[in-house]
C-alpha cells in the first residue's frame, strides 16, 4: 500500500528561486574567461543540480586545481552580484506555497550561506528557517540519495512518505534512489525528457503543484 505524503522536500535553485539561469550565465562566462568554453546546454548537463564540490572537481580535471580555485572564487562573487540584481522566486511558487498544508523543507546542492542569501533575497527564508539542508551536511551530493535521506531523518518522516520537487536530472535521480516520489519541474533549464522516469510526474507550472501533491 502506498503511504500518504507526509513531507514535501523542495530543491532550492530553479524550484524555489529562479537562480539556475543566473548560475548558467555565470558559468558560461567563466568558461570563456578561464579557458573552458561551454554552451548553456553543456553547463546544464554538467553542472546544474550538482554540488559546489562536484563542479570544482570537474573544472580541476579540465583546467587544473589552481584554475579550479579561481573559478570557484569568481563564481561566488559573480553569482552573488547577479543574485542581488536579478533574483526572484520561481513564477507561481509563492502562491503554491500558500496553498500547501503539509510539512515542507529544503534540500539543496547549494551551501547554507548561499541559501541564506538567495532565499533571504526573495523573501522565502523565513518560510523554511530551521528546515533547510545542504549537500555540505552529507558525504555525497546528488545524484546520490544521501541529502534527501538526511532531510527525511531530520524531519522524522519515512522516505516512502516524502515527495521531492526537483528541476535537475541529478536531483530526480537522487530522489528516486532515496525511494521518494518526484515532481519534476520542467519550467526551467532542464528539458522535460531529462526529468522523466519511474515514480516521477513532470510539470511546467508551479501553480499546479498543490494539486499534484494531493494526487500523489
Amino acid at each position: 500500500m502506498i503511504k500518504p505524503i507526509e513531507l514535501v522536500i523542495f530543491d532550492c535553485d530553479g524550484v524555489l528561486v529562479d537562480s539556475e539561469r543566473i548560475a548558467a550565465r555565470v558559468q558560461v562566462s567563466l568558461g570563456a574567461e578561464l579557458g573552458w568554453p561551454l554552451t548553456e546546454d553543456e553547463v546544464v548537463n554538467r553542472f546544474i543540480g550538482r554540488s559546489h564540490a562536484s563542479i570544482r572537481e570537474q573544472v580541476s580535471a579540465q583546467l587544473g586545481k589552481e584554475t579550479a580555485a579561481t573559478w570557484s572564487e569568481r563564481f561566488e562573487q559573480l553569482h552573488r552580484e547577479a543574485v542581488e540584481a536579478d533574483l526572484a522566486p520561481v513564477e507561481g511558487l509563492p502562491e503554491a506555497l500558500d496553498a500547501i498544508t503539509l510539512p515542507t523543507c529544503v534540500a539543496s546542492s547549494g551551501s547554507h550561506d548561499k541559501m541564506r542569501h538567495t532565499l533571504g533575497r526573495t523573501g522565502l527564508y523565513e518560510r523554511f528557517a530551521g528546515r533547510i539542508y545542504s549537500a555540505t551536511d552529507v558525504a555525497r551530493g546528488k545524484p546520490a540519495p544521501d541529502l534527501f535521506l538526511h532531510a527525511a531523518r531530520q524531519m522524522e518522516v519515512d522516505p516512502t512518505a516524502c515527495v521531492v520537487v526537483e528541476d535537475s536530472r541529478p536531483g530526480v535521480l537522487a530522489a528516486r534512489a532515496a525511494g521518494m516520489r518526484v515532481l519534476g519541474y520542467a519550467g526551467g533549464l532542464t528539458p522535460a525528457e531529462r526529468l522523466e522516469g519511474p515514480g516521477t510526474t513532470v510539470f511546467d507550472d508551479m501553480r499546479k503543484l498543490p494539486t499534484l501533491i494531493a494526487e500523489q
